[in-house]
């Protein structure tokens, strides 16, 4: 019984300790994935404004709320700038691996995503991530002077540990609330269309495949067919209690009539048909017209109503 009570604390135990374990790691998995500082003819806001903007992503398979998380800005020591993210609004949600963009343009009575900071086009950028619990989710610092106009400071791909500079080049571009890597080409589809550019390979071997699992479709059909008729015939014979196969043919022991079948099958797309049991839907109100009875008239009651004179 000691042992008992014993095995039953431990499991309590590692439980508790996993899902503490568990709800840490759920806690980070918000990070900061972009951020650009002087916006001159890049995303528009939905005010049609260019400001500079911040990109949070969601690197989890689950989605996450920022509502009640924290925004913290710091462009000279001791000089911080907290937005409290709003609660009450849907779009804080943000689904698995996806983004959301923070504006900061210093207005946050237009919305939600509007910060009241402005991001220092001259001087470095510390910005912070903080959950409910003020605690830190995840930071960077934008260096000063690296970044020009309409260049963001962005993570190599979403959520990796490495930056660059987004210089809007055909390699690195600005990816607002988007992916910061998009693959656009397929090493195996650029190889097989260097070996096969006409694509009859590609044909010929889509058409073998369909015409052999045509014939293996057919072939199993058919030994599976004739194996159900071997077993009801076998069946049958034990039931008359009959040993000769000739006698059983004779008799036609396990052979079911065309009109059976037949019988069967139009029973069987009955039942799955939209005809089956369907009862009549219309409704149909005629007025009938009855004799007149004085006997049922309210004309004719004990007391007349007095005449008027």
């Amino acid at each position: 019984m000691t042992r008992y009570k014993i095995g039953i604390f431990l499991s309590l135990m590692l439980l508790i300790g996993f899902s503490s374990c568990t709800e840490q790691k759920s806690n980070n998995k918000l990070v900061i994935n972009e951020v650009l500082v002087d916006n001159r003819s890049n995303f528009q806001d939905d005010y049609g404004v260019h400001s500079g903007w911040i990109e949070i992503f969601n690197r989890a398979y689950s989605s996450a709320d920022l509502a009640g998380c924290l925004l913290k800005v710091s462009s000279q020591p001791g000089d911080t700038i907290t937005y409290f993210i709003p609660k009450g609004d849907v779009l804080t949600s943000i689904k698995p691996r996806q983004h959301t963009l923070f504006w900061a343009d210093g207005t946050p009575r237009r919305g939600t995503f509007h910060t009241n900071f402005v991001l220092s086009k001259t001087e470095a950028n510390w910005i912070g991530l903080y959950d409910s619990g003020k605690k830190l989710l995840d930071e960077v610092v934008v260096p000063a002077g690296v970044l020009k106009a309409n260049q963001s400071y962005a993570r190599i791909s979403d959520a990796s540990a490495e930056w660059e500079v987004k210089d809007d080049s055909a390699e690195k571009y600005v990816t607002p609330s988007t992916n910061n890597k998009t693959i656009e080409s397929n090493p195996k589809m650029d190889k097989f269309e260097q070996h096969d550019p006409a694509g009859i390979g590609m044909a010929i071997s889509a058409m073998s495949v369909v015409f052999c699992g045509l014939i293996l479709l057919y072939l199993c059909f058919k030994f599976i067919g004739k194996a159900a008729i071997a077993l009801r015939k076998r069946n049958a014979m034990k039931v008359h209690n009959i040993t000769d196969k000739a006698e059983a043919k004779e008799k036609g022991l396990g052979e079911a009539p065309g009109e059976v079948i037949a019988a069967i099958s139009m029973a069987l797309h009955e039942a799955q048909g939209a005809d089956h049991d369907v009862e009549e839907t219309i409704l149909t109100i005629s007025r009938v017209k009855r004799s007149y009875s004085p006997w049922s008239s309210k004309i004719y009651t004990l007391r007349e109503t007095p005449h008027k004179k």
